[in-house]
């Protein structure tokens, strides 16, 4: 990595790039015009990462940036939070969310995300990891990360009285990520499972799911399809035709899985967009519309009134913008 800076803070041992300032964690001055895309905060963003798995303590880098990680996204990244101590608060999308001790937090690939720590007081892990590792999680269809991606739609995770298991798991893969012995890949693989699974039953339990129940493949596929083409493309045909389904077919089967019909998805994830970029940037909102493929930014407006009950320039000025 091209940064030279280390951080200091004992067993840290990270590359940061300390140059980037944390003026808030939702909209900094000055022209903002797109969400910073990170691999590790502060890290250029690395679509070659491959099997990567990564642990370091919340004060490791917070501490760096004043307690303040500013928003932005990992484009191939999965972390879990383990907040031991202290607490703070979260930007989750378009949303801020106080958190506690003990607690997980669960930040799925792709989300907007920042987080302002109470100095000197917060701290626990942060572990990061590529969604190929899934496959440590028990299977090779990524069935267990695309349960834990629906699981973190809720992201804050209060750990019960007895979560002293999964802290043994977070300081075992820390050991064994810093001591590098003889199969520490395999040590770090197993260990990210059982974090995984321990993390995933205690989110599960908010609503009595069973955490290890495969997802429906067709929705996991879809879902990718929608990330990968929900700018340019908004039409239920086009992805029944990549899934080789028809319209009512997909919308059937979409819609006895998730209650919502495959249409709802797609409008839903255009609308996350929309206010990520109401919110983290101050790009204009015509140029919003555009990009996101409106055919004039009265179309985006009535799009947006419709999903939300208010007008995008309302959205944005309530929230700081």
């Amino acid at each position: 990595m091209p940064f030279e800076l280390v951080c200091m803070t004992a067993g840290c041992g990270v590359q940061i790039d300390c140059s980037l300032s944390a003026p808030g964690y939702a909209l900094a001055m000055g022209t903002v015009t797109a969400l910073p895309l990170f691999h590790l905060y502060g890290d250029p963003p690395d679509d070659q990462a491959f099997d990567f798995i990564h642990i370091e303590t919340i004060s490791c880098r917070s501490s760096v940036h004043d307690w303040t990680i500013r928003a932005h996204r990992h484009r191939n990244l999965f972390q879990i939070l383990l907040i031991e101590s202290g607490g703070g608060e979260m930007t989750f999308e378009a949303s801020v969310i106080p958190f506690e001790a003990p607690c997980a937090v669960l930040v799925p690939p792709t989300s907007a995300h920042g987080f302002r720590f109470r100095p000197g007081v917060t701290d626990g892990w942060v572990m990061s990891f590529t969604e190929d590792a899934a496959e440590a999680i028990g299977d090779r269809r990524g069935e267990a990360l695309a349960r834990l991606k629906v699981l973190a739609f809720d992201p804050v995770v209060p750990l019960p009285a007895d979560h002293a298991r999964v802290l043994t798991f977070a300081n075992e893969l820390h050991d064994e990520r810093s001591l590098g012995r003889a199969g520490y890949r395999i040590a770090m693989r197993g260990l990210l499972a059982l974090i995984a699974v321990e993390v995933a039953r205690m989110a599960a339990s908010r609503s009595r799911a069973d955490p290890l129940t495969p997802t429906d493949a067709t929705v996991v596929a879809l879902r990718k399809l929608i990330e990968e083409h929900f700018h340019g493309e908004r039409q239920l045909t086009f992805y029944a035709d990549k899934l080789a389904m028809t319209v009512d077919r997909l919308n059937d089967h979409v819609k006895r899985a998730t209650g919502v019909t495959a249409g709802h998805l797609i409008r839903q994830r255009v609308l996350t967009e929309a206010k990520r970029q109401l919110v983290f940037t101050n790009q204009p909102i015509n140029e919003i519309a555009y990009e996101l493929a409106f055919s004039d930014p009265s179309h985006f407006a009535r799009f947006f009134r419709k999903q939300t009950g208010t007008a995008p320039h309302e959205f944005r000025e309530a929230r700081g913008g």
